[in-house]
């Protein structure tokens, strides 16, 4: 039988479908201005036998389509496990929120923090800065690694942080010194959730923000700990929905 699972987050949406543990299909598209009109165009002429909704947008999908969901920190937990068993903790930076996990011996989520009430630290913050300077957010961690030093920024809040950085090239600070600064002050505020967790290696980190080189970079530095990022970062939470509605995971480890 074929599984599905779908995360629909605020930036993007992600589809995997599993058979027996097996990968079978991978689809990703942005979420847009109607990710329900978006989620069907991704499902559609998509054979599978069940699908299971995480994310930022499961419970309209749950209505939309009359399935069952799995929150986020279950589904990434899962995700993370299949991946790469040895991983103990999670870090996801998304488009729009973050979330640490804390993993136990067989896979239970012992503890998390989550940040989902405002765009600090997440990858909608790294977006706006990298327009501010002028780069692309493909653009944005590379040129970040070349800074000379780090000016801080000291605002979080994306609204003063963009002022903050107006400011700063008004006064011909290095872009790149500032990007530098931009990069580490949301690693910050990722070792601080990582540490209330009890941060245990390895880390698995997921989510778009992991496809940005000069955070994982930094994030090794401040934690200490051994990183560990997929092949596609994106794709955890949609992977762990779908091995939870196979119940693949559940035989294997006894976990949920």
């Amino acid at each position: 039988m074929r599984f599905a699972g779908i995360d629909i987050g605020s930036r993007t949406i992600e589809l995997v479908v599993v058979d027996g543990g097996e990968i079978l299909k991978k689809r990703q598209t942005d979420s847009g201005f109607d990710p329900m009109a978006q989620a069907r165009s991704l499902i559609d002429g998509l054979p599978y036998d069940s699908i299971m909704a995480t994310g930022y947008g499961r419970h309209l999908f749950e209505l939309s389509f009359e399935t069952p969901t799995v929150t986020e920190i279950k589904a990434y937990a899962v995700g993370a496990r299949f991946l790469f068993p040895e991983v103990r903790t999670v870090l996801d930076i998304g488009g729009q929120d973050s979330k640490a996990i804390a993993i136990g011996d067989k896979g239970r989520v012992t503890k998390f923090e989550m940040n989902d009430r405002c765009a600090a630290g997440t990858g909608k913050f790294l977006e706006i800065m990298a327009q501010t300077l002028g780069y692309s957010l493909d653009q944005f961690g590379e040129e970040a690694l070349k800074a000379q030093k780090e000016i801080q920024v000291s605002s979080m809040c994306t609204v003063f942080a963009e002022s903050e950085v107006t400011s700063l090239l008004a006064k011909s600070e290095n872009r790149r010194d500032i990007a530098l600064g931009l990069h580490r002050s949301v690693v910050r505020r990722a070792a601080g959730m990582l540490k209330r967790i009890n941060i245990t290696d390895p880390v698995l980190f997921a989510g778009g923000v992991a496809r940005n080189p000069c955070i994982v970079k930094i994030l090794k530095e401040a934690t200490g700990k051994e990183i560990l990022v997929p092949e596609e970062p994106q794709m955890v939470g949609a992977l762990g929905a779908a091995l939870i509605a196979s119940g693949y995971q559940k035989r294997k480890e006894g976990a949920f």
